[in-house]
């Protein structure tokens, strides 16, 4: 039997098609990947969408194979039998869901409320000495966490929390675990909402007690249809204040705005990211045809009264 596997858009190896493809080989089956030209000599054929953007390329695939992921639906499953298969391949989940239903992610629609599914051994293939952990909010169960940075330090293993930390459910104790771990990256929060400054305070005074080093941590700052330039700024200035490096995720919706792709284009470059935006402005060829979007001298005030 031959099985044809099409990856549409996944960034990283598609973990519910490398389940597939395990399930086939398993029974001693032929797996071919990405080659269009084969589906007419294959028995079966898989494929995976991953973003919304790409649909149409899936529904081309309609009535000819068994279609799949975020990008083309929901509802679709893995059947039991091939979800539950455990790929020792050093990335994966030890969780599914949040706790958290933000407006931007389709996380808690697609698996629900967080459960524990599996832990490093489930993912490590016991040779690599690192290993990239994909839950969406580990830190919401605090005691499971504890078990992986348990089994991390006993292996000794550099870990990437590739999808980020809840900066609001910090507290000392956590970041105690996370400061006995080998990254493999800097640790990674989100800062979504102007309205959570209070909470990203907190985590910044735990991290810095604690000993964190200058631009030692990455926070993502979303940018949607309800924010304004000084919602945004204002959250980045904090965090550069803070001398933490930021990632400016623009929406779809918004992504065009010229002010919000200075923004990107200053905090997305460590180098810029360090000086003041009015600094940046003067100084680069890339920014300066975004000038005329900015009131330039209010901006200066709002920084002097920052310092």
């Amino acid at each position: 039997m031959k099985v044809l596997l099409i990856d549409i858009d996944s960034k990283i190896p598609n973990l519910a098609l490398k389940k597939i493809e395990k399930y086939y080989l398993d029974k001693g089956n032929e797996v071919i990947w990405n080659n269009e030209l084969m589906a007419s000599v294959c028995d079966k054929t898989y494929v995976s969408c991953v973003f919304d953007w790409n649909k149409k390329q899936a529904e081309q695939w309609e009535n000819r194979a068994e279609i799949g992921g975020s990008g083309y639906s929901l509802d679709i499953k893995l059947p039991k039998e091939i979800e539950e298969i455990k790929l020792k391949i050093n990335w994966g989940f030890t969780t599914r869901g949040c706790i958290r239903k933000c407006p931007f992610c389709i996380v808690p629609q697609k698996e629900g409320m967080i459960k524990a599914v599996g832990d490093i051994y489930d993912i490590w293939d016991g040779k690599s000495k690192e290993i990239i952990l994909l839950d969406n909010n580990l830190l919401a169960l605090p005691l499971h966490f504890k078990i992986i940075a348990s089994q991390l330090r006993k292996e000794k293993l550099r870990v990437d929390f590739n999808q980020g930390l809840d900066h609001r459910l910090l507290t000392e104790d956590l970041a105690k675990e996370l400061f006995t771990l080998k990254h493999i990256h800097e640790l990674r929060f989100a800062f979504d909402d102007i309205a959570s400054k209070t909470t990203v305070l907190k985590a910044l005074d735990i991290l810095e007690k604690l000993g964190i080093k200058a631009w030692g941590s990455r926070w993502y700052v979303y940018i949607g249809e309800k924010d304004t330039f000084d919602s945004v700024f204002e959250r980045m200035e904090l965090l550069r204040e803070h001398k933490q490096a930021v990632y400016v995720m623009r929406d779809k919706k918004v992504y065009n705005k010229p002010e919000y792709i200075a923004l990107a284009c200053w905090g997305n470059m460590m180098g810029a990211f360090k000086m003041p935006l009015k600094e940046v402005m003067e100084k680069s060829k890339r920014l300066k045809p975004y000038k005329k979007y900015f009131n330039l001298e209010n901006q200066l005030i709002r920084e002097e009264r920052r310092g």
